[in-house]
């Protein structure tokens, strides 16, 4: 069910549809829009143009696919035009629907698009997340609500059929009336305003986040996890940290090259995820170095062997020829050692990760990377 803030929301937006003077008002209010009410990383905004998607507006973490077209028949927004359908996707990269070369360079993980009008779909509204996501079935309601509310706006604007970029445009001031000139003007400046606070957010996410990963960099995890420490400490609740180290990244960076090394990043910071629940905070210090401090009550004990587990799998199924491996620090500090301060208990982890370490059996990335080639050969062969 929606939450009454998100109601609220919408009812706002639909206003300002109503009132929206140009198709670029339009998109901009509805990326936003659609971002806020679903809680997604990304937005776009597509068009049907002939038998092509036009990508004509999108607001998210990092650029998609602005300004693109894509045959109908080769992109999920053109199945759901197709299909006259919404299409809810919790993995892109198993869903054969997905071209999955396209989706590789982004940021994307879940996505759900939404037919701007069901019975004949002009375009879709595609919203997207970083993280695997299985949207609420409030968050689809509200989507396809904004969905219809845009496309009334379109048809408004564009006064029928047939959606070109040359089509649309201002309407003659001298047939509104003072009331909707003023309510126009009002939709724009609100669709400005929305853009500098969403443009202002984003510079200072991406102040927090790790540019690879997508988790925390080290000021992100310390401003996040300090007010974590403060509270587990209030509640009388113990509170833990992992330090994880990926084993082998040189070697790998030296064999295979760095960009099998940021297969090695990008797994575990993957693995991480799926190890680790939706209240701890996970961060990469840098280099080959991840921390993460774990929500009170969560089973720290096992979080080293689903960790392994889970890197295990990202080999696996990204069919990759080199080990993924981790070590892992864990460092608890009870409520009554108020001593102990976030940093503290980093370097503890770092410490007790460091330990282990040593005691990893050594591998020869070398002699895998020559068995590789050998078997290979052997298959081409």
């Amino acid at each position: 069910m929606a939450t009454a803030a998100d109601t609220q929301r919408l009812v706002e937006i639909i206003r300002d549809l109503c009132f929206a003077p140009s198709l670029d008002i339009v998109m901009t209010l509805v990326a936003v829009a659609a971002r806020e009410l679903t809680h997604a990383h990304g937005a776009t905004f597509v068009l049907k143009d002939g038998d092509q998607c036009f990508y004509a507006h999108e607001n998210a973490i990092a650029p998609l696919w602005k300004g693109q077209r894509f045959p109908l028949s080769a992109c999920i927004c053109g199945w759901a035009i197709h299909h006259k359908q919404a299409a809810i996707i919790e993995d892109v990269y198993s869903d054969a629907r997905i071209p999955v070369e396209a989706y590789a360079p982004t940021f994307v993980k879940s996505l759900t698009v939404v037919p701007i009008d069901q019975q004949d779909p002009m375009g879709v509204i595609g919203v997207y997340w970083a993280d695997r996501h299985q949207p609420l079935e409030a968050e689809i309601d509200l989507l396809k609500s904004l969905a219809d509310t845009t496309a009334m706006a379109l048809r408004r604007l564009n006064g029928g059929d047939g959606i070109r970029e040359e089509d649309w445009g201002e309407p003659d001031p001298q047939r509104l009336s003072r009331l909707e000139q003023l309510e126009r003007t009002n939709a724009k400046l609100r669709a400005e305003v929305l853009q500098r606070h969403t443009q202002e957010a984003e510079l200072i996410r991406l102040s927090l986040t790790d540019g690879l990963t997508g988790l925390y960099n080290r000021r992100g995890f310390y401003l996040m996890a300090n007010p974590k420490l403060r509270q587990a400490r209030r509640q009388q609740q113990s509170a833990t940290v992992a330090f994880i180290d990926v084993d082998y990244l040189k070697q790998v960076n030296d064999h295979f090259g760095h960009e099998a090394g940021d297969w090695l990043i990008l797994g575990t910071a993957e693995a991480l995820h799926r190890a680790c629940g939706s209240g701890d905070i996970l961060a990469r210090l840098g280099g080959d170095e991840f921390v993460a401090f774990l929500a009170p009550g969560t089973d720290s004990t096992t979080l080293p062997r689903r960790l392994q587990a889970h890197a295990n799998e990202f080999i696996e199924e990204n069919q990759i020829p080199y080990p993924l491996s981790v070590s892992v620090g864990l460092a608890t500090g009870d409520w009554t050692e108020a001593h102990l301060t976030l940093h503290d208990l980093v370097n503890h982890a770092d410490t007790a990760m460091y330990a282990q370490k040593q005691r990893r059996q050594r591998l020869n990335i070398a002699a895998i990377k020559a068995a590789h080639c050998w078997g290979h050969n052997q298959v081409n062969g």
